[in-house]
């Protein structure tokens, strides 16, 4: 790669949407790039909700400014458009409502592309390490000649770093989101950047996160990051908060398959902030890429046993799949119970293959989660065993994907939990187990209050459910 990429770095120190344009508009005249055509902003809406989930999404000033700035090339612009889909099986709409993007998009008057209720259709794959010969998008993005990439700057705990190219896990449904979202989970990344390339990336870390991707940790970092390849943006981001960029696993596949560098040599760098300087003060920066067996024993109601996993190039631990769905649910409880590992009933909670009896303390059960779980011994005495249900990732059909209807999978998962309330353990099917799931066995085998059911959310997403299911059949089946 002989050819430098730039990268902007420019300081805005809050979320004021003037300020915002002004920077965004210069760094398009900076990059030479000029928004044309049909024209999409894809932010970061993994979830939102003013009381629960306040910085986990590209905040609604930050899609502000952007899109003023993109309106003054709008003689080129055929078509002007938001769209996402949020994470957890949550609708899109809801988590835009609490987001405050609604005002926004009415006010700019551009279209909304809420991707759980459009029209997916399969794109091939053609690259040799493609996991599959094609991904289902929805049909806008198939249709859209300017991408804008707007990354929320967060932590993650599958993937250490979510920037541009993790924010691609945003372009599927439900039903396709999950496959391949287990060891293969970096890989997956990497092969959704042959389906489109952004034209313009635009990073908010205004106020970055840390730690998780659905609760994180504020931290001001007082940046909007700028450019126009992912792999060039995402490596300026590693070094931002000192991470090496081989260290952040899908940014070295992306990059070994061509799509960008990872030497930050071959990256030019400009704007008002220097990078030495964010270095510094970023250094205490908190990722959480730790194992569960570390992350809650300790003085914890909640045992977890890690075994080992069936894929060859993650042997001893699954960083795409259930564990991390475990500490995002836990998390969740910890916004409205924060002393929940400790007022919890007791939960032994177990991923992969495991060897060796069990003895369980009083009133204790277990979770076996994930389809690769397996256990064939004794649990207090008596004989068990759980066999291991994994196809791998090369057997999963994305032509008949299984739905991953938020009520059908609440109403599945409760049903469970309740048939089997009497049993020491339950077997969690699916790879991964969601975070949603992980967050009604939370609640059924530790007893305590299950958020899904909290008054401030489940009146709006039931809402927002029916309205996205109409949209859907309208959009899927009508045409």
């Amino acid at each position: 790669m002989d050819l430098k990429h730039k990268v902007i770095i420019r300081r805005c120190n809050d979320y004021d949407p003037d300020r915002i344009a002004g920077i965004i508009k210069e760094g398009m005249e900076e990059l030479g790039i000029k928004p044309y055509g049909r024209v999409l902003l894809k932010p970061n809406v993994v979830i939102a909700h003013e009381k629960f989930f306040p910085n986990a999404y590209t905040r609604k000033e930050f899609l502000d400014g952007v899109l003023s700035a993109t309106k003054s090339y709008r003689s080129e612009i055929q078509e002007l458009s938001v769209g996402e889909r949020s994470g957890i099986t949550i609708p899109t709409r809801y988590n835009f409502k609490h987001a405050g993007y609604h005002e926004i998009i009415k006010r700019h008057n551009v279209k909304t592309y809420y991707f759980d209720e459009e029209k997916h259709i399969p794109v091939p794959l053609n690259h040799a390490e493609a996991l599959r010969k094609q991904v289902y998008i929805p049909k806008p993005i198939t249709e859209t000649d300017f991408l804008i990439n707007l990354p929320k700057f967060k932590a993650h705990p599958w993937c250490r770093l979510t920037l541009s190219l993790k924010n691609f896990i945003g372009l599927q449904d439900d039903r396709h989101r999950l496959i391949d979202h287990n060891q293969y989970l970096e890989h997956k990344i990497a092969d959704l950047q042959e389906v489109i390339q952004p034209k313009f990336i635009a990073i908010d870390a205004i106020i970055a996160g840390e730690k998780t991707m659905l609760t994180p940790t504020p931290f001001h970092m007082g940046a909007i990051i700028m450019g126009t390849n992912s792999c060039a943006v995402d490596t300026v981001g590693c070094h931002m908060v000192n991470v090496e960029p081989k260290d952040v696993i899908h940014l070295k596949y992306a990059s070994d398959r061509g799509y960008g560098p990872m030497d930050i040599s071959q990256i030019e760098i400009s704007g008002d902030f220097p990078l030495d300087e964010l270095k510094n003060k970023n250094k205490d920066f908190q990722l959480l890429l730790e194992r569960i067996d570390k992350y809650f024993n300790n003085g914890s109601n909640l045992k977890c046993q890690v075994g080992s996993f069936p894929e060859k190039h993650s042997k001893d631990y699954c960083w795409g799949g259930c564990p991390g769905a475990l500490q995002e649910a836990v998390h969740i409880y910890k916004s409205s119970q924060p002393d929940i590992l400790k007022s919890m009933k007791k939960v032994r909670y177990i991923a992969g293959k495991i060897e060796g009896d069990i003895s369980l303390d009083k009133d204790e059960r277990i979770l076996f989660a994930g389809d690769c779980a397996s256990f064939n011994g004794r649990i207090n005495g008596k004989k068990v065993h759980i066999p291991s249900l994994y196809q791998g990732s090369k057997k999963g059909d994305e032509h008949h994907a299984k739905s991953n209807d938020m009520l059908s999978k609440t109403i599945q998962t409760l049903s469970k939990t309740f048939i089997q309330k009497n049993k020491p353990y339950i077997r969690a099917k699916g790879c991964p187990v969601s975070v949603g799931d992980h967050v009604h066995y939370i609640s059924s085998l530790g007893k305590v209050k299950n958020m899904n059911f909290h008054p401030d959310l489940a009146f709006g997403v039931n809402l927002a459910y029916l309205k996205m299911r109409i949209n859907r059949f309208k959009n899927t089946i009508l045409g």
